[in-house]
This record gives structure tokens, sequence and C-alpha cells, in this order.
């Protein structure tokens, strides 16, 4: 499954693979690349069914999504690197920290959907209406999760950037991993983990309320969690100046 990316830094620097949201691609990460490559070779790249990747049918299960990072990590002739994700990236995260502990130094995880089964009819709700009507018919609704009014209101140009990634998203690369998300429960394994996790929620985040994540950071050994105030769920894109001081130093 050929992942498609794109790296920045120096070569022979540590590398740190950038996993975005649903119904994103590589280029939402453009808050951090800068930032990061100054001091890691940065990989960020789009899931299977998102920007430049393949899509094949689905439905797709989060193993797939996971074995197709290490998949990446292989061509990329990288034993290990540290991995950065957020939402469904988030989600990979997890399952790659479980699956493959001896690929990844650490994981920082923002948003991460640990339990999405437990709204499977969400998720599966959704995805037959993008099958049938596009990603333009949940677009106004993930924006307005994404980003609160206000943030909206004063920075257009970049929610549209945004907009522009979720409507580009094949409709069926949206819905199978929608589906991906239905299947998946990646709670039994927590306790499991031993890399260092730095876990980030947000205040007002609709898509994944900070509720469900805050425990996770219990049940991950030596997890650090971070708690963003006036922000919701893309924080990494609305709130660059607090979240890339973060991950520079857990990465560090």
């Amino acid at each position: 499954m050929r992942l498609h990316h794109e790296m920045t830094g120096p070569e022979g620097a540590p590398v740190v693979l950038l996993g975005s949201s649903l119904g994103t691609t590589h280029a939402m990460w453009a808050p951090q690349v800068e930032a990061l490559s100054e001091r890691f070779r940065v990989v960020a790249f789009d899931h299977r069914g998102h920007g430049d990747s393949e899509t094949p049918d689905g439905p797709y299960t989060l193993a797939d999504l996971g074995n197709d990072v290490l998949e990446l990590l292989d061509t990329l002739d990288e034993q290990q690197a540290s991995y950065v994700g957020i939402s469904l990236g988030g989600a990979v995260g997890l399952w790659l920290a479980e699956n493959a502990p001896d690929r990844f130094h650490r994981f920082a995880l923002l948003c991460p959907p640990a339990d999405p089964a437990a709204n499977a009819a969400m998720w599966t709700e959704r995805a037959a209406q993008v099958r049938a009507e596009g990603t333009k018919a949940i677009a106004e609704a993930t924006l307005g999760r994404w980003f609160l009014p206000e943030h909206a209101e004063s920075h257009q140009a970049e929610v549209e950037a945004i907009r522009d990634q979720l409507l580009g998203t094949s409709a069926e690369g949206y819905a199978a991993c929608c589906e991906a998300l239905a299947t998946a429960d990646l709670t039994a394994d927590l306790g499991k983990i031993t890399a260092p996790v730095l876990l980030v929620t947000t205040e007002q985040d609709a898509s994944i309320p900070p509720e469900t994540v805050i425990p996770l950071a219990g049940r991950i050994a030596g997890a650090h969690l971070e708690i963003i105030e006036n922000a919701a769920h893309l924080v990494t894109y609305s709130h660059p100046e607090t979240i890339n001081p973060l991950l520079l130093t857990h990465l560090s």
C-alpha cells in the first residue's frame, strides 16, 4: 500500500511521522513542519483514501491503516521513528503503540479516539452519507466542530484551506476510514504501551470530547496530559503557538 508523503528536515536526523485527521491531507501539518524540521526528519503522509495516497475499496480496519504506516517506515528504510497523530491519526498512533512498540521511540497523540466503536452507528451512518453524497454533505458540520466560531471568523483563509482538503477527499476513502473507526476499540491494551506518550485534548472539542481523552492518561504508564483552553478539535492548525513547543519538548 503506497502512502503519499513529503519529507523535510536534515537527512540523518531522527524521523518523526505525522498522521493527519479524517478528511485532511499531509498539508494540514503546515503549521508544524517548519518548526519540527529544524531538528527532525519530518515525514507527513496521507492516510489511505486521502490526498494522493491510493484508495483501495473499503471497508478498512485500523490495523490496515497502522500497517500502512509500518510499510511506509520500511519503504523509508527506517527501523524506528517517533509518531505524531491527531484524530484519526491519533487512533492510528494508539494502534501502533500497542502493536508495534519496537518501531517507535515516542508518541504525541492529539484528540485521539480510543474507543470509536462505542459510537459505531454514527460512523457507519456517516460512511453511508458520504458514499451517497460526497464529503460536501458533511463539510459544514465538520468545520463547525474543528474550529471555534471566533477563530473561523478571524482565520477564514486557513479554514478554507482545510475545507478544500475535506472536499477533495475521496468519498470512498473517507467512508472506509469511518468504517475503520466504527470497529476500533483500543482501550483493552492501553496498559501495554511502554513508549513515552504525550496526550493532548482541548476544552471545547466536540468531535472527540475531552472526557474521553483525559482518562487515557491514567491507563497509559507515564503519559503526560495537556488540556488546551479555548480550542476545538483541529488544535494543531488553530493553535500552533501552543502545540509546537509541546511537540518539540516531548520529541526531543
